[in-house]
């Protein structure tokens, strides 16, 4: 049989999990019979330079792209007809023929905190060692705690996991939404404060990338959840307005409450010293336009708070 379409994604077990939650969806909005999902609606492995790469820093050798740039020439090239993206991982600006078709509903946005020492982050012992890829975390962690140890640790669920269970780091950081949707939320000593804590853009978000004509797809509209889209268009603004990237400390999240969405932004330094937030708020039944440019318009004004201090690594 032929493919209806293909899904490109990476390789690794949580991307896979995702990818596998999309495909079954995708097939049934398709009207696809249950036993024949996985041969019309394929999954199409695809390793990625930052898979490939895990003894640096994403700074230090191209960015957030690197998880998403051979999937998107795939798609451009025809070899696969939709990607799935953690949303965090994807850059501000679409590719030239891509677009992002749909955004299910999101998972729990929050960070995790791990550790066998302490039951609370704020209880971790003086000097403690916390393991983390992500500069936004860092800049959170010595926010809250000076004191840490902040060390690099990249990899994937299992190998962060194992590192922390062979004693190489007292409590580690990961996303609650990849833990999760990889059945092991259990791990989780704390799930840490949206306030403190404020996720990266589009974290526990799931971004189905088309080629721009694909967009309106019936399958793209019947999986795209309106609240997380709205949300994540107001967060994108930010962080296009923060120039979000893996040498910039951003945090950003939107969230319906009532009538209106209520949309915060920050910068940090990486030291963790300085802290620049703000919040606004718009109707919960605004456009995505309207959305982002309230996104970009919070980051524009942390922009401006920040001056010409230095913030990048």
């Amino acid at each position: 049989m032929t493919p209806l379409l293909r899904i490109g994604t990476r390789r690794s077990k949580l991307a896979l999990a995702q990818s596998g939650m999309m495909q079954r969806a995708v097939g049934r909005a398709l009207g696809v019979p249950e036993p024949e999902i996985e041969t019309l609606v394929p999954l199409v492995e695809i390793v990625t330079t930052g898979d490939r790469i895990q003894d640096r820093r994403l700074l230090e050798v191209g960015g957030k792209s690197l998880f998403t740039k051979e999937i998107e020439e795939a798609l451009l090239d025809g070899r696969v007809d939709l990607a799935i993206h953690s949303m965090k991982d994807v850059p501000a600006e679409q590719p030239a023929g891509l677009a992002i078709a749909a955004i299910p509903e999101r998972e729990d946005p929050r960070d995790a905190f791990i550790s066998h020492k302490s039951k609370t982050f704020m209880n971790l012992p003086h000097g403690a060692k916390i393991g983390t890829a992500s500069l936004r975390r860092q800049a959170q962690l010595l926010a809250a705690r000076p004191d840490l140890q902040i060390e690099m640790l990249r990899g994937n669920v299992d190998t962060r996991l194992r590192r922390l269970n062979e004693g190489d780091f007292d409590a580690i950081l990961l996303a609650c939404s990849g833990l999760n949707r990889l059945g092991f939320g259990d791990v989780i000593t704390e799930r840490l404060s949206l306030d403190a804590f404020l996720p990266a853009p589009g974290q526990g978000a799931l971004a189905l990338q088309t080629r721009a004509e694909d967009t309106d797809s019936a399958w793209a509209i019947a999986l795209n959840h309106a609240p997380t889209s709205l949300a994540v268009a107001a967060e994108r603004g930010a962080m296009l307005a923060l120039e979000g990237s893996c040498r910039t400390a951003v945090g950003a999240f939107a969230h319906i409450n009532g009538e209106e969405m209520i949309v915060s932004t920050e910068l940090l330094s990486p030291d963790g010293q300085s802290r620049w937030t703000r919040t606004g708020s718009v109707s919960a039944s605004c456009s995505h336009d309207q959305a982002r440019a309230l996104g970009i318009e919070l980051g524009q004004q942390v922009k401006a708070a920040v001056g010409d201090q230095k913030v990048s690594y």
